[in-house]
């Protein structure tokens, strides 16, 4: 299975009898799925049948899905408005008992308004039915292509994410080797330190300083953070490897990468590897901002 991004686009369209219609579909990141549907009056009860595709197929993304439909001319009918011409012959019953008038004529009806509807033939409740079977194929379509468009943008920032846990794999192995890590070099500039304070002052106990030496020396040692480090990498890659919709676990362990390289950072006694921590975090960052787009 591969890793997907969040981001995509579809369109499909078709027709069916005297309709055509069209899906667009947009998906962007989001914490979780959320389906925003919008369709013409009289087709409400697609969400129904289209929502659990979506959730079938996608498990993370804020996905607008958007409905349009384009009707040719229909055929027309006159139709009599039965309740309107029935009223209209009553009334003229009532004023005929009262006044000397001719009776109504047949044009005289036709001419009053709402007499006669001119009205566009709907379609019956088969090929309603049909047409609605029709849309709801297209949107699966759509998901397919959307879900193809994820696809192809997630293999491109798989890439990316496995170059920036190349680099922090590296800058690892780099912290792991730096000479200031070194026991000779640690031994030496402890030293120094401890020259430098009993030469400025005679009331300083150098076995105190030796105790208090020892002490900063092993929390200096940021041997459990290069060993998280390797073990955050390792899983790293197994997950793009794996695949799937992976995106927050992934956001979780960027941000365990970053405490890693933060306290690799408070701890470094020294300026090259302090260097290296900050190229790591560097790194880190580069890796969690890729990592916001994936599923």
């Amino acid at each position: 299975m591969s890793v997907a991004s969040m981001t995509g686009f579809a369109r499909t369209e078709g027709a069916a009898f005297d309709t055509s219609w069209a899906w667009e579909l947009r998906s962007v990141n989001g914490k979780s799925l959320d389906l925003r549907l919008r369709t013409p009056p009289g087709f409400d009860l697609i969400e129904a049948k289209v929502r659990p595709l979506v959730q079938a197929r996608f498990a993370r993304g804020t996905i607008n899905a958007a409905l349009s439909l384009s009707t040719v001319a229909r055929a027309t009918e006159a139709r009599v408005n039965e309740p309107v011409l029935a009223a209209v012959i009553e009334a003229s019953r009532i004023i005929a008992s009262r006044i000397d008038a001719r009776a109504p004529s047949l044009d005289g009806l036709l001419a009053i308004k709402g007499v006669i509807e001119i009205v566009e033939a709907e379609p019956d409740a088969e090929q309603r039915e049909a047409l609605n079977a029709a849309i709801v194929a297209g949107f699966e379509a759509a998901l397919a292509g959307l879900a193809d468009a994820r696809a192809s943008e997630g293999a491109a920032i798989c890439t990316v994410l496995n170059g920036r846990v190349d680099e922090i794999a590296r800058l690892t192995d780099a912290a792991e080797a730096c000479p200031a890590r070194q026991a000779e070099a640690i031994r030496a500039r402890l030293a120094e330190q401890i020259r430098v304070l009993l030469d400025g002052s005679s009331g300083l106990d150098p076995d105190r300083l030796h105790q208090e030496a020892v002490m900063l020396a092993a929390k200096a040692d940021v041997r459990e953070e290069l060993d998280r480090l390797k073990a955050h990498v390792a899983q790293a890659r197994r997950l793009l490897s794996d695949g799937g919709p992976v995106g927050r676990k992934l956001d979780f362990l960027a941000q365990e990468f970053g405490r890693e390289a933060n306290t690799l950072c408070a701890k470094a006694n020294d300026v090259s590897l302090t260097n290296i921590g900050l190229e790591l975090k560097h790194a880190i960052d580069q890796f969690r901002e890729q990592v916001q787009n994936l599923e």
